[in-house]
């Protein structure tokens, strides 16, 4: 990270202050293959691995915050409430369309 904020100076002119980890990855570097010695004159190889880390810096700050986000997500329930109501006064006035329905007649038992 401190070598990042150095190039981003050094060579882009960019102020640390204002500076934002953009994203960060970690990625398989390269294995050392080394040997242990085992019993009976066996060995055994053990793999040290090594790890490439990439940062990205960007001098944009994110000006998202709490209760931007609060106010977002207060709007789109919203919207999702005027959704099913107006479905809800849809399927009311669906309902008072059908037609009547005869009531069923039970059937006698003979014995």
């Amino acid at each position: 990270l401190k070598s990042a904020i150095a190039n981003a100076e050094n060579n882009a002119n960019l102020k640390p202050d204002g500076l934002v980890v953009k994203e960060a990855v970690v990625g398989e570097g390269p294995t050392l293959k080394r040997i242990m010695p085992r019993a009976r004159g066996s060995a055994s190889r053990i793999l040290k691995r090594t790890s490439h880390i990439r940062i990205v810096l960007s001098d944009e700050i994110p000006i998202e915050t709490r209760e931007t986000r609060k106010a977002k997500r207060d709007q789109e329930k919203k919207a999702a409430k005027k959704e099913t109501k107006n479905e809800a006064s849809e399927s009311a006035a669906t309902v008072t369309d059908k037609k009547s329905v005869k009531p069923r007649q039970s059937a006698k038992r003979k014995k």
